[in-house]
């Protein structure tokens, strides 16, 4: 069984375009649990709605509590996460279940395209999927918008590091890969959300991306604030 977690701060705009790309998949055998942190908004009543598992936690604002929290109550072996405005296209989570299950794989992660896209953004998307592409063989970097790993590998690492305030999407890749096989889903396009592209401009977002990429290389976490780039306001 698969356990899909989707982690959400005031995410009424998104969730339902994502529910309903989960809703078309030609793969069945999944439970949807939506993780909050404390949304003011519809979120709650669209989870509800969409029969999904809604859990919340108004104390912790972050994408690794919300995942910690999701994988929690999952009763799946395999654990997807996911950010509330990423969209699955058809067929998704068969074709990247069968490639994780052929490859004997313990996580992985995917390459991206922007959406909506623009020139620009493919250019910033190709570099940051070559920079994905490289390091899986050596130390494992993926975007947190879609993860997938076996629970047994989840629970082996203590799931995500929640000390850790940016990049720890890259630090909870890299350490499922010294537990097990670790590689990039080579079938399936995630389709990435560019809403803090168009907010922020691509360039200082590139900016903050590159910075996290210098200090994951280097093995440094990132527990202050030293780099700007925040949750839950997009």
């Amino acid at each position: 069984m698969l356990s899909i977690i989707i982690s959400t701060l005031n995410e009424e705009k998104y969730l339902p375009r994502l529910l309903e790309s989960i809703k078309g998949q030609s793969y069945l055998d999944y439970e949807i649990i939506v993780s909050d942190g404390g949304s003011e908004d519809k979120t709650k009543e669209i989870a509800i709605e969409y029969n999904c598992l809604f859990i919340e936690d108004n104390k912790h604002r972050h994408p690794s509590w919300q995942r910690n929290n999701g994988a929690s109550v999952a009763n799946g072996d395999i654990l997807l996460f996911l950010d509330a405005d990423t969209v699955l296209q058809p067929n998704f989570l068969e074709n990247s279940l069968a490639e994780f299950t052929k490859r004997g794989l313990f996580g992985a992660g995917f390459y991206f395209v922007f959406n909506p896209n623009s020139f620009s953004y493919t250019i910033f998307s190709k570099i940051a999927n070559f920079f994905c592409f490289f390091r899986q063989y050596f130390s494992p970097a993926s975007v947190g918008a879609a993860l997938l790993a076996r629970k047994e590998a989840h629970d082996a690492i203590s799931g995500f590091d929640v000390t850790v305030l940016l990049a720890e999407d890259y630090d909870y890749c890299d350490r499922l890969s010294h537990y097990g096989k670790f590689r990039m889903i080579k079938k399936q396009i995630l389709l990435y959300s560019s809403r803090r592209l168009q907010k922020d401009g691509w360039w200082p977002t590139a900016y903050a991306w590159i910075r996290m990429a210098l200090f994951t290389i280097f093995n440094r976490k990132i527990r202050n604030n030293k780099i700007k780039y925040d949750f839950g306001k997009y």
